[in-house]
């Protein structure tokens, strides 16, 4: 790589960055500048402009975007319903393409020629954040440490350091048991235990929820209010995309909502192990799809279905700024500019369940039509003989050829 004058890195102010800051300081002699996110992650993040001032940084970027990562990130996703292997709520991987665009604004901003993330060469984040930079600027270069250096143990983390007298925070025994990401959307647990998929998570690992069969002995219903597929007041009240996001964390947390211990496939090619706390995102799939159930024409519904997979593999891959994702998103968008209405659901240990949905302007739902009682020639049994006959041609001819 050629001369670096200036990067922009991904700081959390924890062990990991902290050391990659002082890495790029001396392998790279260049001028470094730190960014960090407040997504929703729960923990706070000035903290992170004492350490990064007391490493030398001049320039120190704490952003908080956290109705951004809701509105235009989060949001798009639940209008399509995307869920990765069909258990995965893609909390980290939808995170990170805002992570690249605001790491690429200020590398613009700063006239900085690189940006440097601190995703290991296992996994998927460094994949996602690399691909979301090249997208958004071609030309930028990319400081991937643990690619390349020989740190590769937390032991050897720790002696760089001492050895360098890196102030970072460390539990007693100096091991954390999990790696641990939050956002607004979820928490995730990966490593100690759980790289054996036999071995159950321990009951303290779990930081947003309550275990189901310790949640409130009474329900909670919640009604969700939709406009063009996204909510915009709980119970009657008006809310911001972050704001709907705390407070359904909060509510499913208390009820035991959104416990996930999943093995998946990794972009990279292995098998991974992980689990995931995601209380609000839970319900507001849920609620998302009854509501969809209501005003979506059947065909629409059915194509949306058939394309999900793809739309969240996209997401999963770090392909968020791809024209093939733009191009699903303005279909996905298009189809919900009749989602609108209320969905009632029911909290009940660990459970979400639809239990009303309506949508007085939008609603497909003909209880004239629907009804098992007399529907007073709104529609006509009859026809329906012909219908299934057409449909049997080619059963029926088929048939006769094997008999």
């Amino acid at each position: 790589m050629s001369e670096i004058n200036k990067v922009v890195l991904a700081y959390s102010g924890g062990l990991d960055t902290s050391i990659i800051l002082k890495w790029l300081q001396q392998e790279y002699g260049c001028e470094v500048v730190t960014f960090t996110a407040d997504i929703g992650q729960g923990e706070e993040v000035e903290p992170a402009r004492e350490k990064a001032k007391a490493m030398g940084v001049k320039s120190i970027y704490i952003d908080d975007l956290r109705e951004e990562f809701a509105r235009d990130f989060v949001y798009p996703m639940m209008r399509a319903n995307a869920i990765y292997e069909g258990e995965y709520r893609l909390g980290t991987s939808i995170a990170r393409p805002l992570i690249a665009k605001r790491l690429i604004e200020i590398a613009n901003e700063t006239g900085a020629d690189a940006i440097s993330h601190g995703a290991t060469g296992k996994g998927n984040d460094q994949v996602r954040f690399e691909l979301g930079a090249y997208a958004l600027r071609p030309d930028i270069r990319i400081i991937a440490p643990w690619r390349v250096w020989d740190l590769n143990s937390r032991d050897k983390l720790l002696a760089y350091a001492a050895q360098h007298n890196i102030d970072v925070e460390k539990k007693a025994d100096g091991k954390s048991q999990y790696s641990m990401d939050a956002n607004l959307l979820h928490i995730s647990y990966e490593g100690g235990i759980l790289e054996d998929p036999w071995a159950e998570a321990e009951t303290d690992m779990w930081r947003w929820s309550v275990a189901p069969e310790a949640a409130p002995d009474e329900p909670q219903y919640v009604e969700l209010e939709y406009t063009n597929g996204d909510i915009v007041a709980i119970n009657g009240q008006s809310m911001s995309p972050a704001t709907v996001m705390e407070w359904l964390n909060k509510v499913g947390g208390a009820h035991g909502i959104g416990r996930d211990d999943i093995v998946e496939n990794r972009y990279v090619g292995m098998k991974s192990r992980g689990c995931y706390e995601t209380p609000g995102g839970t319900i507001m799939l849920r609620a998302h799809r009854a509501m969809e159930s209501l005003t979506l024409d059947r065909e629409v519904a059915h194509l949306k279905d058939e394309l999900m997979p793809r739309y969240a593999e996209l997401i999963y891959n770090g392909y968020w700024w791809s024209p093939e994702r733009e191009m699903l998103q303005t279909m996905i968008d298009q189809s919900q500019r009749h989602v609108n209405g209320t969905v009632r659901v029911k909290l009940y240990k660990g459970s979400v369940s639809v239990t009303g949905r309506k949508s007085p302007a939008d609603s497909l739902f003909d209880e004239r039509i629907a009804t098992f009682e007399d529907d007073q020639g709104a529609y006509n049994q009859a026809d329906a003989e012909g219908f299934i006959k057409l449909n049997a041609l080619r059963l029926r001819i088929g048939a006769k050829r094997s008999s």
